[in-house]
Formats: C-alpha cells, structure tokens, sequence
C-alpha cells in the first residue's frame, strides 16, 4: 500500500496530504478524521517535510516502529531515484539550448504551482481575521526584517497558546469530535523514560554517525561534510514543511554557499514538482550540484552521487527521529485543546513564510537582476524593474491562466510552459538545436 502512496505522491505536500487522508481515512479507514488531523497537526509544527512525516507518524499508529519505517522510507524512494537520474541528465547536459529552453519553460509554471499551493493552504488555514494577522506578520517578519524561522514559529505557537487559553476569537480551536476507537492505533499512556532515551540515543546516531566518518575520512573541509552540515541545520532550523524549508535552502545555497546560481534552483524545483515524492527532494539536486562543482579528487558525477545521497541522508533522518520521539507523547496529550490551539496558529504562520518563498521565486524568476536592500533592521530583496524577462512573464502568465483559470492540472500546465518556452527561444532568443 505505501508503495501505491509514494507513486501518486505528486502535487507537492498539499497534494500529497490529500491522497494520505483519500487513502487512510476514507478508503481503507485505517484512520479517523480527528486522528489524521491531530498527527498532521504536529508535523506542521516539525522542521522538515510534513508529508513524509505524516507518512511515517500514520505507519507508527498503524504497526509502531517497523510501520513507521517502511512508510517513511517508501515515501522517498521513487523520487530519490528520479531526482538522482534527472541530477545526472542535467548535470551532464544542463547547458545545451534543448534543455536550457525546458526549464525555461518550467521555471514560470513552478511559480504558479507555490502560489496555487499558498491558496489553497490559506484557504484552509486562515479562517479567521485573527490567523490572517499571524499569517501577515510573519510574513514581514521574515521578508522585511530577516527573523530566523525559529522565532516565527515559536512566537506563532505562544499566540496560539495565550489566545486559545484568553478565549480570543479566532484562535480558539473546537473541541475533537468523534470516535478514536479504531483498532491498530498506538496506546495513548505517557511514554517510559527510558523507552525515550533509548530512542532518542539511537536515531542520533543513526543521524550523525556517518558525518563522523565522513570527516575523518576526507578532512573538515570536504563539501561533503559541509553539505552533511548544512542540511542537518536545515533539518533542525526551519519549519513549516517543505515550502518553508526550501526559502533557507534557496537563499543559503545560492548566495552564501554559491552551489547554485538561483535559476538553477527553479530547475531543482521543477524536478521535484513533476517527480513523485515529497518536495523536499529538491535538496538532494542542491546536493548533487553542489558536490559536482567541487569534486575534489573524485570523478564529478561520483561526487554528485555521493553529495546527493549526504543530503539526502541528513534530511530524512531526522524525520524519523522526530517522530518515533515525539509521537507517543502527541498521542498521550491527544485532547489537550491548548496544544490543538498551539498548532493551528503555526500553520497560519507558516502561509506567511510559503509567501516569502513565492516572492523569493518570483523576484528570481522575472527579473534578472535582484538585490539586497538595507536600511537599518529593513532588509529585503529589490528588483531591477529594466532587467524584467519578457518571455518569464507571459510564460508565468499563461500558468496561471491554466491553473487558476481554466483549473487544468499539473502536467497539462506544466507541458504547455516547456511548449511556450521552446517556442520563445527558438522564435525571439535563438535557434534550438
């Protein structure tokens, strides 16, 4: 069965979300609606991608440990082997006018897909004036003033704990309804100490086990350490899901690291849109890239393959860790109406934060030229109105045309882009070979 979830996990985590509770609650009702809701609750409220999480947090309910693993690792198995193949296609032949007019194409559909994705999310989260005010502030928060993700979500999450307990209106959540009973699920007692330490002790080390051995094997200074490194960070220091994640990422490695140049990570993105699995993925062609450009003495689609599973290791790794940790004692305070309260005013945040990165995108895909600007604790991108893509913008256009308009699907959207973006090359910038 997780096999079937992983190959119709396309659509990004919105979409993914939504073939879980079609799968688990209403076709196979392993799960009741409130049982759902409350474990994907709590994934909201994890760094990293929510979707695998939820997977693995509904395999655990389900046959605890061993379920938890295979769905959690199911669930990233197609789209780790597509990404590894498209890394290496692009990689090796990233450059010729086909492929460059491809992604072309794709890069403006990409857009339209996060802001369709950001709709659909805000309409399901911010149905209250107070949780449209969470949304917006930490949506000025992060692209005016720089807050660290952390502090959003925490401020987010302590909102949502006074309102709900002040009784603000908005922001208190109704009471569960329903029935719980069904068979299979975990026993809702508080977890034993030592069950807690034990799990804890060994998913730390499956986590940084093999960093360890990758510096004492190739030195501190290997990009695979600093890889290693750096999306353990990203691991533990952003949240909201994959969206959220991915605005660090794209920032950090394209202008800090210089893996990238920022087209490329809309290429990355378009990859994981029209792949299955979570969307997340796009970090392993960060990976990929990243160790190509510096292989040391490695040959460099070795290297990539190396950099590419790194990442992929310390994304999901600590995936498992926060579930297998966290989920008896989500399950015990299960009922608890101020950490339901808690929960849903960070998912109203995380709409802000999923803006910053459709801004982020957009800015980067429409314009060529956008820089810093400063002034005192302000600090934002600004674009370079002359340096706008004609071809970018009808491109992005007839996206958002189709998606939101005509309400086509994915594919069919994002085949007409690639179509208008080879025949704009071939007919305004250069021929296609």
């Amino acid at each position: 069965m997780w096999l079937r979830v992983a190959g119709l996990s396309f659509g990004g985590p919105a979409g993914q979300i939504a073939m879980m509770q079609r799968i688990l609650v209403e076709e196979k009702r392993w799960l009741s609606p409130n049982r759902f809701l409350h474990a994907l609750n709590y994934c909201m409220l994890l760094p990293g991608p929510e979707a695998q999480q939820l997977a693995t947090y509904s395999g655990w309910l389900l046959h605890r440990t061993a379920g938890g693993l295979v769905a959690g690792s199911l669930f990233v198995l197609p789209g780790f082997l597509s990404i590894l193949l498209l890394s290496v296609l692009y990689a090796g032949f990233g450059e010729t006018a086909l492929v460059a007019a491809i992604f072309f194409g794709l890069k403006p559909a990409v857009l339209a897909i996060v802001v369709e994705a950001l709709l659909r999310i805000a309409k399901q989260a911010l149905g209250s004036a107070s949780r449209r005010l969470l949304a917006a502030g930490a949506f000025v928060a992060i692209f005016f003033f720089d807050v660290p993700f952390p502090w959003i979500i925490l401020a987010a999450a302590l909102v949502g704990w006074l309102g709900g307990r002040l009784g603000v209106a908005g922001l208190r959540t109704a009471p569960p309804e329903g029935s719980d009973d069904e068979a299979g699920v975990a026993s809702t007692e508080r977890p034993p100490l030592l069950r807690t330490v034990r799990v804890a002790a060994l998913w730390l080390a499956v986590w940084w086990l093999p960093l360890l051995a990758l510096w004492l094997a190739l030195g501190p200074e290997s990009v695979y350490l600093c890889e290693g490194l750096f999306f353990s960070k990203a691991s533990v220091a952003t949240f909201g899901g994959a969206y959220a994640v991915l605005a660090y990422v794209a920032q950090r490695a394209v202008e800090d690291f210089g893996w990238l140049r920022p087209g490329e990570m809309l290429d990355g993105l378009g990859m994981a849109e029209t792949t299955p699995g979570p969307l997340i993925q796009v970090v392993q062609f960060v990976g990929f890239m990243g160790a190509y450009r510096n292989p040391g003495a490695l040959d460099p689609m070795l290297a990539g393959v190396l950099g590419s599973l790194v990442t992929t290791w310390v994304t999901f790794a600590p995936c498992f860790l926060w579930i297998f940790l966290g989920a008896p004692y989500i399950e015990w305070l299960r009922g608890w109406r101020t950490l339901t309260d808690a929960l849903s005013a960070i998912t109203a945040a995380v709409v802000g934060v999923i803006l910053n990165l459709a801004v982020w995108f957009a800015l980067h895909t429409l314009f060529g030229r956008v820089e810093d600007f400063a002034a005192g604790p302000l600090r934002f991108l600004r674009p370079d109105l002359a340096s706008l893509d004609p071809g970018a913008a009808v491109i992005a256009a007839l996206a958002f045309g189709s998606l939101l308009a005509l309400r086509w699907g994915m594919f069919r959207t994002l085949g007409l882009c690639v179509a208008a973006g080879l025949l704009w090359l071939r007919a305004f910038v250069c021929g296609i070979a």
